[in-house]
């Protein structure tokens, strides 16, 4: 279990023909875990602290200290390497908080790393991790590697 979570809040569910759920959640704030209770239910519970993260709250928060260039440099090597295709008036529209959060959710990396955009303390973080990962992770494709959006 790590250390810090997020909450969020189901904008759309549907109901597949197998009797499956689709849901989607939107993330509203992370939360530090001060506590696992121990519950006999099918899920983890834990005492949250949303007290650290505050600043989740506020839209765009630190979007000025965002290198945005950066961000979509790196955006568009990573599309370009894996012949995809983006919609840029969209991307161009998007608020950077938007655009930040957006490609951290859909970036490919494992869990550790995606923890660690999670864990950022804040939003200009989260893009230089994201910018030195997809960076990364060109490089590997470089040497034969192909990785893929989820």
């Amino acid at each position: 279990l790590a250390e810090v979570g997020c909450a969020g809040r189901i904008t759309a569910y549907s109901e597949t023909p197998d009797n499956r759920l689709l849901v989607t959640l939107t993330g509203v704030s992370r939360f530090a875990i001060r506590e696992e209770l121990d519950v006999d239910t099918l899920y983890r519970q834990v005492v949250a602290d949303f007290h650290p993260y505050a600043v989740d709250l506020v839209s765009d928060l630190g979007a000025g200290d965002v290198n945005r260039p950066a961000l979509l440099k790196a955006f568009r090597d990573y599309l370009n390497a894996n012949n995809m295709k983006a919609d840029w008036d969209q991307v161009d529209a998007a608020s950077t908080e938007v655009l930040v959060n957006t490609l951290s959710l859909l970036a490919p990396y494992p869990p550790e790393e995606k923890q660690a955009l999670l864990e950022a303390p804040d939003l200009k973080t989260r893009a230089d991790v994201l910018v030195a990962l997809t960076e990364m992770a060109l490089n590997r494709m470089g040497a034969g590697g192909k990785t893929r959006l989820q």
